[in-house]
């Protein structure tokens, strides 16, 4: 199967840094895969998001995308890049603006992407908070109106009102409460078999990766050093720094 999104021994580092944050990175995500990027805080995790978002450059090696090099001055592939891969955020309620309504927040890449305006975008919009479990009415009202699992949901109604084939999401639960961390786990888990989602998860709770993807690539200063199957890479690591990590999830004492 063709990958959906590649990396081709890209490298990334800001300018004026010799030092590189991700150095010779070789992945390939595949149309309705589930991809975990786990490793310590550093490790350049949320980089190579950016990466594969087309958010930053590659300072060496390509980002592709159906077989194609990312190329961020055409504006024909960035729009058709855009409407096929979306994002979810870490903290829910600084990635909506609170002086929005939370229909006009959740419409806002239908409208941005020229595929609705806001008057067609109206049945979208409730069909999608109706997806994550939000009533329709909730369109009417603020951010800051609903709770932090709530906003989550309102940030993954947005991220799916146009329909994209690939979801990237940069630690989607960890800054929620463990009952409402189960609950936007499986909302995400019901997205990716209902519509055939591509997602790409950046975690540190090793627990929701084994729950909810299928691949693993772990990285360690910015080197990936292991990937495969998430029952083998957690299961049974090859690699020492993955056996360090799997080694420090707290556990009951028996």
């Amino acid at each position: 199967m063709t990958p959906v999104l590649e990396l081709d021994r890209a490298s990334f580092a800001y300018r004026g840094n010799a030092a590189p944050v991700v150095e010779d990175i070789s992945l390939a995500v595949e149309t309705g895969q589930s991809l975990a990027l786990v490793g310590e805080s550093g490790a350049g995790k949320t980089t190579l998001l950016r990466l594969l978002l087309g958010l930053a450059r590659a300072s060496s090696g390509t980002v592709r995308f159906d077989s194609e090099e990312l190329k961020p001055r055409d504006r024909e592939q960035t729009r058709r890049f855009r409407r096929s891969v979306q994002c979810v955020f870490q903290d829910p309620y600084s990635s909506l603006d609170p002086r929005q309504r939370v229909g006009s927040i959740v419409s806002e890449p239908l409208r941005s992407l020229g595929i609705d305006t806001r008057a067609t975008a109206v049945p979208k919009v409730a069909d999608a908070l109706r997806r994550v479990g939000l009533p329709a009415d909730a369109a009417k009202r603020y951010p800051h109106e609903f709770s932090g699992g709530q906003r989550q949901r309102i940030a993954i109604a947005r991220a799916t009102v146009c329909n994209p084939r690939v979801l990237l999401a940069d630690e989607p639960v960890s800054a929620l409460d463990v009952t409402t961390r189960v609950k936007v786990v499986e909302l995400l888990d019901e997205l990716k078999r209902e519509r055939g989602l591509t997602l790409v998860m950046v975690s540190h709770d090793l627990s929701v990766v084994a729950s909810l993807c299928e691949r693993t690539a772990v990285l360690e200063s910015g080197h990936i050093v292991e990937q495969g199957e998430t029952a083998r890479v957690l299961g049974s690591p090859a690699h020492s720094y993955t056996r360090r990590l799997v080694e420090s999830v707290p556990r009951l004492p028996a």
